[in-house]
């Protein structure tokens, strides 16, 4: 292989997934606020629902990319205001990324 994708590429890219990601979560999010105003056995229904152990793992996967989505987000703020493009910096912030979204995650 000749291409060798950059390690900021790679965090960008991830970025944009897990902000496609979050859009995919919301859907969950309005299916259990619909249910909680639809009454008791909508809302029992629902719980039922988010009991499932892949539902479980999906929201746990959500979460994880909820903060990656936020700490990059912030990163590319920084970005915008003219920051951070220095290799070195833009390697150490990619980590602080990763490691602030595995603390939070947790």
């Amino acid at each position: 292989q000749v291409y060798r994708p950059m390690y900021t590429i790679v965090l960008s890219i991830s970025h944009r997934i897990t902000g496609v990601f979050q859009s995919a979560g919301l859907l969950l999010l309005a299916y259990w606020l619909v249910a909680a105003a639809g009454g008791a056995a909508a809302y029992a229904s629902a719980a039922r629902v988010f009991a499932h152990p892949f539902v479980r793992l999906l929201l746990a996967a959500w979460a994880i990319a909820f903060w990656y989505h936020f700490f990059a987000g912030l990163r590319h703020l920084v970005w915008d205001a003219g920051y951070g493009f220095d290799k070195a910096t833009a390697r150490r912030s990619g980590q602080a990324v990763l490691v602030a979204t595995a603390l939070a995650s947790l």
